[in-house]
């Protein structure tokens, strides 16, 4: 691997790194600082796509941001960072501090990506779709890494990791250059980010990827992402989202079980 920081696989840094993460509230999650090399880590910032090169853009109720997973269009960088946090190496490391044996991306959409937000840009708290609608495989660990240069704390766009009942938000993660966010994907791992508040020109730039084992027998049946509303959220809003999100799961639940898949 020649971007990502080795200091953190040695055996001494795995094993701090799974009692951090097997102990942390509300659901298991680890943050990692300094994740890449130096110079990478700034080069990555540097090299982040424009917002318009980004594949798909969500302006909705619940979201509004880029992404995107077409590394063709980007800067070569982030096909290697994708390429070395799938590769074998990697995940071996991943299942050590995370206990999850045999765990793999895959390179699609649902593997692999960047995010990006403007002024305005949030994602209401969620738990995310728990199986590959092609692959028939079960997610089970998140990674981001964020690559915000001089981020503000003003800014907002800390990444809130909410209680099972959704009536607390129990942590914050900031988005600051080459931290790495990693977090347990569940039926109570909710997160989001609140709408963000920056100046002209700046952006909350990520890179995710989500990691699967094959399908176990006691999975939860598949679900899509599921949004919900904070407790400061408009009485509208708090009406709508539960709505709208159980029609939607209806709906590609019905798609899926008749083979109609999509990303």
């Amino acid at each position: 691997m020649q971007l990502i920081n080795p200091i953190h696989f040695s055996p001494e840094s795995i094993d701090a790194a799974r009692k951090s993460f097997d102990t942390a509230k509300p659901y298991r999650h680890l943050v990692i600082d300094n994740f890449l090399l130096p110079q990478p880590a700034e080069d990555s910032y540097a090299k982040f796509p424009a917002y318009e090169l980004f594949n798909k853009k969500y302006q909705g109720l619940n979201e509004f941001k880029a992404e995107g997973s077409n590394f063709q269009d980007f800067d070569p960088l982030f096909a290697q960072l994708r390429d070395e946090v799938a590769s074998k190496e990697f995940c071996q490391s991943l299942s050590q501090i995370t206990g999850i044996d045999d765990i793999y991306s895959v390179p699609d959409a649902l593997g692999a990506g960047l995010h990006q937000g403007g002024n305005g840009s949030f994602l209401d708290i969620h738990i995310d779709f728990n199986i590959h609608v092609k692959e028939n495989i079960h997610r089970r660990i998140n990674l981001l890494v964020f690559f915000n240069k001089d981020w503000k704390d003003e800014y907002l766009g800390a990444t809130e990791l909410w209680n099972a009942d959704m009536s607390i938000c129990e942590g914050k993660v900031m988005p600051y250059l080459n931290r790495c966010l990693i977090f347990e994907t569940n039926e109570i791992s909710y997160h989001g980010y609140d709408k963000i508040k920056v100046p002209e020109g700046v952006t909350r730039k990520s890179f995710y990827t989500y990691f699967y084992t094959d399908l176990r027998a006691d999975a939860v049946k598949y679900h899509d992402t599921v949004f919900k509303s904070r407790p400061t959220d408009s009485r509208i809003k708090k009406l709508i989202t539960p709505l709208k999100e159980k029609a939607k799961n209806i709906v590609k639940r019905t798609l899926k079980t008749v083979g109609i898949t999509f990303d």
